[in-house]
């Protein structure tokens, strides 16, 4: 995605590490690969409006134990 799209790269890599690793973790946490392929999607429009973390999502599992419960269900 990044390769694709020159402005994407740009706002993606303004963002921080830990921004990144949020998006990142939401994005390949999705069970289904429909679920992964449409958040990609999000992810892609999302970043390029200025967003700098996915929102309504407990956060990273391996980084936040209140955040396993969800993944964990």
């Amino acid at each position: 995605m990044l390769e694709a799209d020159p402005g994407l790269a740009e706002k993606w890599h303004d963002l921080t590490d830990l921004a990144r690793n949020e998006w990142i973790c939401w994005t390949v946490s999705a069970k289904q690969e429909a679920t992964r392929a449409k958040r990609r999607e999000r992810l892609h429009e999302e970043v390029l409006a200025g967003k700098r973390r996915p929102c309504c999502w407990p956060g990273c599992p391996h980084r936040r134990d209140s955040a396993r419960k969800w993944v964990d269900a």
